[in-house]
């Protein structure tokens, strides 16, 4: 059974942008995974899930 798309929620200290990146991009982002896609700054770990009510507050981070 699957559940749909698993996320990594942050928020950057630096611009306060609020995004997230799927877990299945873990690979191609390596050491960049969790950077804020505004400034680059490595963003604050919020929380880890499947898509949720304020979801829409973050960005989708895409490779």
């Amino acid at each position: 059974m699957t559940y749909g798309a698993l996320f990594w929620y942050y928020e950057c200290p630096n611009c306060k942008k609020k995004f997230k990146y799927g877990t299945d991009l873990f690979a191609q982002f390596g050491d960049e995974f969790g950077n804020c896609p505004e400034c680059g700054t490595a963003g604050t770990f919020i929380k880890e899930g499947a898509i949720s009510v304020d979801d829409i507050e973050y960005e989708d981070v895409d490779y």
